[in-house]
């Protein structure tokens, strides 16, 4: 190798050197950042709702009281009747998603092949890329006379509506987890079972599904956690009315619902401004709490 060689080659290895440590750089500045906005966001709608929290709020009336008047005198903030909605449409949604994004997944993971199931994992993404606001349209055009036409009921927005439309837009993300956790099971398993006799559905049953139970379950709590937080789609299609749901037909109203329609109308600074902020703060952490049961179950998971 020559004087001119060596030189270059120098060059290359520190350019390649000052290259990796811009792109390190930038990665770590990239995670950092998204911690900062979390922490940042989080101290901005304790900042507002703190006001409220040590103010006039009332805990055991905030929790146990149904009736939510912020504008009536005296004011009332009671978010029982909104948790009791919020609870009723993610419920419903994961009773009808759960089994729909397993069914889904199996097939994916363990029948299709080739081009169907490229199809299929395509299809199920593009369905996690239509916007919320789409899905209201077609809970409020679409399902909304079809529920009072099939349940002959005098209208068709409530929990029954709304569940299905939330269950139908978390269901995406749930397959999508569920059939990596499906494809991480190793191939030894299935052949092993496939040798002592095991048919195709009871390797599935027996094998399969129990060794990847902790991704399962991962792929569920994250589900639950895209319906707790969903705001304009149950806006739209669950009626918008504070009730105790006693039927599926009953119409509810959702805490990010609430926030999301008296957030713009509420005076700067007031009590109903804060209270707003203090149901914020509520729904980051119940949402923070399943994440991080979801995360602590896939580390589970990782250690076995």
């Amino acid at each position: 190798m020559t004087n001119i060689d060596r030189t270059v080659d120098l060059d290359r290895r520190g350019r390649d050197w000052y290259i990796d440590k811009a792109v390190s750089w930038l990665v770590f500045v990239g995670g950092a950042s998204a911690i900062v906005l979390i922490l940042g966001i989080f101290a901005f709608v304790t900042k507002e709702g703190l006001g409220f929290i040590l103010g006039p709020m009332n805990f055991v009336e905030f929790f146990t009281n149904p009736a939510w008047r912020p504008t009536s005198r005296p004011p009332t903030y009671g978010i029982l009747a909104l948790m009791a909605g919020t609870a009723s449409v993610t419920g419903l949604a994961m009773l009808i998603s759960v089994p729909f994004s397993l069914g889904a997944a199996i097939y994916i993971g363990e029948f299709a092949t080739g081009k169907v199931r490229e199809t299929l994992k395509v299809l199920v993404e593009l369905l996690a890329a239509i916007p919320s606001v789409v899905w209201g349209f077609i809970g409020l055009s679409i399902m909304n006379p079809l529920i009072i036409r099939v349940f002959n009921v005098p209208l068709g927005l409530g929990i029954l509506n709304s569940g299905i439309i939330l269950g139908l837009m978390a269901a995406p993300i749930m397959t999508t987890i569920a059939e990596d956790a499906l494809k991480a099971v190793p191939d030894s398993y299935r052949e092993a079972a496939e040798a002592m006799g095991a048919s195709r559905w009871q390797v599935i049953l027996k094998v399969v599904l129990p060794a990847a139970k902790h991704g399962l379950m991962a792929a569920v709590l994250l589900g639950v956690g895209r319906g707790f937080g969903e705001t304009m789609a149950v806006l739209m299609s669950s009626g918008h009315s504070i009730n105790l749901p006693t039927s599926p037909f009953d119409s509810v109203r959702a805490l990010t619902a609430t926030i999301a329609a008296e957030l713009g109308e509420a005076p700067g600074g007031s009590d109903h401004f804060r209270a707003l902020f203090t149901i914020g703060i509520l729904l980051f952490l119940v949402t923070f709490a399943i994440n991080l049961t979801a995360d602590i179950v896939v580390r589970g998971k990782g250690k076995r």
